[in-house]
């Protein structure tokens, strides 16, 4: 698609990860005009996040993938530790009644494997489902902006502009660079680590195969099916300093050391990378109409699964915000509420990535992001005089009402008003639906609004207030 010189785009997305591409989802099922740019040729070829915690697949759900998703992908494999050629024993890789157990309501009770190149083919056919758009090759070299618009600078090819930029650019991020926004953190590891896809003979995958450190001289080795290719995850920790081979001679190597497999069992080596595992919080979410999401606002260690999950989550909660102020009637103001909502649960899930990565938190109930809230949020008010055990600022739960699903009640890009053991009032505002039942658990009764990212943003015992809320947030 051509753009005229003087043309503004709504938004310019840098990045064509999950978190770009989950954004431009949300914004293109908004009608909001958004073009993602993307440095590379293509989209990413490894898998790197794989694991996909339940509260992001209630988000891929209401984004329309979940059956791409699950088709996919695969549960987690039962880890099997090997020493000298035997197998020693069974390691589970999370507590599973614990996640069972916080999963509560949702209907994920565990985390889904999907490898991250395949997520995001799924995300990118969706985008270009709903008329969404990329352009590959596109590397951002500088940026400038006023009160109206931000205009954006590439190595090659045309500028533009746009009425706002979103930086999802990654760990790198050049967009943060670029606004001079540091980042807060150290490493957590200072031993490198190797990490790739590979195609290998003589291990059985219904294991996810983990093999100790022998001494002092190496680090360990895990090698885990995909689920849904023919691949492995290939991972080995080496000591600080050492050079890290990323050839197919380099990793034949390694797995022959570490393991009882011949080098010539891996045969073919897909993709492969180097890095340190490290935390860091950017200082700043947003700087005027530029916000950062994803690894350009928080790099976490892979050891817990978080990094690509509060990722896909950043782009859950600013899409409908960007899209609510700049086609649904809101104020600018709504924007100022996502680095305040999203920027201290970052903080908290790099807390939580890092204790995993230490040994010092168990995956489980601190993991699924299920209980993530927004109670503290601007956004948020709960004036019911007694409330029931989901408040203001929570996930709004799953539930049947009035034979009605409130999951599929909620999907889509609209508000939602949940009526428990009261008379739902007729607000006249088409981008609310209504849904209408008994009081029940663990509601309570009263009136609960739900935002369009799927949390309490308004309850009380009646509609006193509620029309405020409403017209102060512009629904129309």
């Amino acid at each position: 698609m051509s753009l005229a010189a003087d043309a503004v785009i709504d938004v310019v997305i840098v990045g064509a990860g999950p978190t770009g591409l989950a954004l431009g989802v949300d914004l293109a099922r908004r009608g909001v005009d958004a073009l993602v740019v993307e440095k590379a040729d293509g989209l990413f070829p490894g898998s790197r996040g794989k694991g996909l915690q339940p509260r992001t697949m209630e988000v891929l759900e209401d984004l329309g993938v979940l059956d791409a998703i699950l088709a996919a992908g695969g549960r987690y494999p039962v880890g099997m530790l090997w020493q000298d050629g035997k197998r020693v024993g069974e390691h589970r890789m999370f507590d599973a009644d614990e996640v069972k157990e916080a999963a509560g309501d949702s209907a994920f009770t565990e985390p889904w494997m999907v490898p991250q190149w395949r997520t995001q083919q799924i995300l990118f056919a969706r985008l270009e489902e709903l008329g969404g758009r990329v352009e590959f090759g596109r590397e951002v070299v500088g940026l400038d902006q006023d009160e109206d618009d931000v205009s954006v600078r590439f190595a090659s090819g045309p500028d533009l502009r746009a009425r706002y930029v979103v930086a999802a650019d990654g760990g790198r991020s050049a967009v943060r660079r670029t606004l001079g926004i540091g980042m807060t953190g150290d490493t957590v590891d200072p031993n490198p680590v190797l990490v790739s896809d590979v195609r290998i003979t003589g291990l059985d995958r219904d294991n996810w195969h983990i093999f100790p450190p022998h001494g002092d001289s190496d680090g360990y080795l895990s090698i885990c099916p995909l689920a849904g290719t023919e691949d492995f995850q290939l991972v080995a920790q080496f000591p600080e300093g050492t050079p890290v081979d990323l050839s197919l001679d380099g990793i034949r190597k390694v797995a022959a050391a570490r393991s009882h497999l011949a080098p010539e069992d891996v045969t073919e080596v897909r993709w492969a990378s180097e890095f340190r595992p490290r935390a860091a919080l950017a200082d700043r979410f947003r700087a005027g109409r530029v916000f950062l999401a994803g690894d350009a606002a928080h790099v976490h260690s892979p050891a817990g699964g978080q990094g690509l999950n509060t990722s896909v989550q950043d782009a859950y909660n600013l899409g409908w915000k960007l899209g609510a102020v700049l086609h649904g009637g809101a104020p600018a103001a709504l924007l100022d509420t996502y680095e305040e909502e999203r920027r201290p649960i970052a903080d908290r899930m790099l807390g939580i990535s890092t204790g995993v990565h230490r040994g010092e938190v168990r995956r489980g109930a601190a993991t699924v992001q299920l209980g993530l809230g927004y109670r503290e949020s601007s956004l948020t008010q709960e004036t019911r005089t007694a409330a029931g055990a989901v408040r203001a600022g929570d996930r709004a739960p799953d539930a049947t009402v009035g034979g009605v699903r409130l999951f599929e009640a909620f999907r889509g890009p609209h508000w939602t008003l949940v009526a428990l053991g009261v008379e739902a009032p007729g607000l006249g505002v088409a981008s609310v639906r209504i849904v209408q039942g008994s009081a029940l658990e663990p509601y309570g009764e009263g009136l609960f609004l739900v935002r369009p990212d799927g949390y309490v943003g308004w309850a009380g015992d009646s509609a006193t207030g509620l029309r405020g809320y409403v017209a102060g947030l512009g629904l129309r």
